[in-house]
This record gives structure tokens, sequence and C-alpha cells, in this order.
């Protein structure tokens, strides 16, 4: 039964409003891009690409290592059972972030050199900054492992069932006030873009919802837009390299894009999913421990951190395409707001010369790695529009 119900829910989370019987043509990306600009995306995504498997690699093992030796540090820690348990948490991802540090320099090299990232972050801003991204990572886990710890010890043969509502309690606190901690924002004072916006928003029915501005301009020279927020707190954000390097009805296709995100409830969607998942994790986790004293002792959670971490990354082809279903909405909405699939098509050839987009991916990599639909997947969906509802208006 209890399976039965996941599979129904997971159901209705992956339907969408794109049409079923979609036809999309098979294009020619010789036709969109000049064979200088598809080489020099490919050679630049090629490297990130080995980057972030290796990095995710790395971290991986270290977790393996830790789960093996870091039970020890438990018989020295004055801290409580939870409090221990935390720190062990906290030690797990120190040890992965280490890990996985030396690939993102790399990473952060590549994009210099690329001039994706602004010379003048050097080294140790990208040291700074990323030390300083994984702070909220601790601070879930920490929370998370608060909970779940506090389950294990009331319930400690069905707490796994307890966690997942738990942490969904915990995740949309983490997205209703995410918004409020995004740094260099300002409100969208173009008035045409912004008129757009009204309209586009409107006919989503979502016309709450803010659009702002993050300055970026000196941090990198890629383009980027995306909504964050849950309920009261949600908004869109605009990075100002867009707004400068792209002409208003491409602007307009990304607004309408972000806008349908929020019209589908999107973000809520995320939180179920993510929630849906937690679920046979969590249990995963219970089988893992329970011969260690279970969550419950705090000897057993370096087993659960690796457990988890490498759970998500087996299961990471099935959250990428959920994802990428729901990015395939988002251009679809936007194209049936817009109805001008020669600005989407314009859009996604420039966002792919300036941020060095290859346009087809290979397939592993668009597995594993990718959660956004491919470059010429999106121009295809386009051609598809255009070939199912007819011309620009």
């Amino acid at each position: 039964m209890l399976a039965a119900g996941w599979f129904l829910a997971a159901g209705e989370l992956w339907d969408t409003s794109v049409p079923a019987d979609l036809a999309r043509p098979t294009l020619d990306e010789s036709d969109y891009f000049t064979a200088t600009q598809y080489d020099e995306a490919h050679d630049y995504q090629a490297f990130l690409r080995i980057t972030d498997l290796l990095g995710i690699l790395a971290g991986l093992a270290a977790l393996a290592f830790f789960a093996l030796k870091g039970a020890s540090f438990a018989r020295e820690s004055a801290a409580g059972r939870i409090g221990t348990g935390m720190l062990l948490g906290m030690l797990a991802l120190g040890c992965a972030w280490l890990a996985q540090l030396p690939f993102g320099l790399a990473a952060h090299w590549w994009e210099r050199r690329h001039d994706v990232v602004a010379q003048d972050q050097d080294y140790v801003d990208f040291l700074i900054n990323d030390f300083l991204s994984v702070g909220g990572e601790f601070l879930f886990v920490s929370l998370g492992l608060l909970i779940v710890m506090t389950l294990a010890g009331i319930w400690r043969r069905f707490w796994w069932f307890a966690a997942a509502p738990a942490l969904l309690i915990v995740m949309l606190a983490f997205a209703f006030v995410s918004p409020y901690l995004i740094p260099g924002l300002d409100p969208l004072r173009n008035e045409r873009v912004a008129a757009d916006a009204r309209a586009l928003a409107s006919a989503e029915g979502v016309s709450d919802a803010p659009v702002q501005v993050q300055r970026v301009r000196e941090l990198t020279s890629a383009p980027n837009a995306g909504v964050t927020g849950i309920g009261p707190s949600e908004k869109v954000i605009v990075w100002d390299t867009l707004l400068g390097q792209f002409e208003r009805p491409e602007i307009r296709v990304v607004l309408a894009h972000e806008f349908g995100h929020l019209g589908r409830q999107h973000v809520w969607k995320l939180v179920a999913w993510t929630a849906l998942l937690a679920l046979p994790i969590a249990f995963a986790v219970w089988l893992a421990t329970r011969r260690h004293g279970g969550l419950s002792e705090p000897a057993a959670v370096p087993i659960a951190v690796f457990v988890v971490a490498a759970l998500l990354f087996l299961v990471s082809p099935l959250d990428h395409a959920f994802t990428q279903r729901l990015e395939t909405e988002a251009d679809w909405i936007a194209l049936e707001e817009t109805r001008d699939p020669d600005a989407a098509t314009r859009l996604f050839q420039r966002f792919s010369a300036i941020a060095l987009a290859e346009p087809r991916p290979p397939g592993w990599a668009d597995l594993l790695l990718d959660d956004h639909p491919t470059v010429m997947e999106r121009i295809e969906m386009a051609e598809a529009w255009r070939v199912l509802r007819g011309s620009t208006d």
C-alpha cells in the first residue's frame, strides 16, 4: 500500500502540461552554431564535466573513508548523544568538501581562463565563497541530524517513516527564507521590461511575485535567471548580465519561463519530490545503521551520511530527469505566452555563445550532471511549438 501510494504521488508530480504527443524534430546543431562556437563550447564543458564528476567521486570516497573511521571520534566527544552526532555530521561534510576542493579550484581556473568568471575573482575569493556556500549545507545537515536522531531516540524502529515529513518542514522553511539571503538585489528599473514582467505574471496568475535584479556583472559574464522562495517570499531573480546582453523579446521569453515555474508551482513540486525521495532513502539508512545501534547512536552517523550521499548520486539520473521535465514545461509555457519561437531560438543560441554551453552534450553528462534540457532540445521545442501552433503572431 505504501509503495502504491509512493508511485501514485510520483506520477502526479511527473505529469506536465507539455502535450504528450508533441513531435519534436531532430535538428542539426550546425544550422544554429558555427564550428568554432561548437568546438569552443565542447572543449570548455568537457573539462568542467570531468572536474564535476571527479569532485563527486572524491567526495564519496572521503565519506566512505570517514564512515569506516569516523566512529572513533564519538568515543572522545563529551557533547552528548545528539551533539556528538551533529559534530560527526559536520566533520563528514568537511572531509567531503576538502576532497572536492582541488577539483573546484581547477574548475575556477578554467572559468577564469575563458573569461566566464571575472579575472579579479582570485583563488582566495573562490575559497571564501565556496566555504560560505557550504555553510548552508552544514546548517541543513545539522538540523536534519537533530530531528532524525531525536526521532530515532524516541521511535527506534520506525523513525524513518516520520523523518520524511519532518525534513519536509525543514525544507519548506529553508525555501521560504532563501530569498532574503541573496546578496546584491535591486528593483527592476527598466520600465519596458517591467511592463512585460507585469503582463506575463498576470497571465500566469502570479502577479504578486516581484522581479529583482542581482548584481553579478563584476563576478561573471554568464547570464542567468531563476525563481526562489515559496508562498509569500517567492520572487523572480534576473542577473544584470542577462539584461545587459539580450534583447527585449529574448528577455520576455526568460521572464515567461520563470513565471511559468511559479504558475505551475514548480518549487512546491520540487520540495514534494525531494520528500518522496527522502522516504526510501531514510529507510535505506535505517537498514544500513541498525547493526550499529541505529541513528539513535552517534557512531552510526558517519555511515548514515555516506549512505545518503551514495544514494543521492545513484538516483541523480531520476532526479535530473524530473527537474528537466519541469524546465521543459516552463519552456513550453514561455512559448505559449510569448508566441515567439524565433526569440526563444535566439535566446538559446546567444546563451550558448556567452556561457559556452555545449549545444548537445554527451548522453552520460545529460544523465548524471545536467538538470536542464540541452540547448538543442530547447531549440527543438521551439520548432515543435511553431509546427503545432503556427508562426509568430
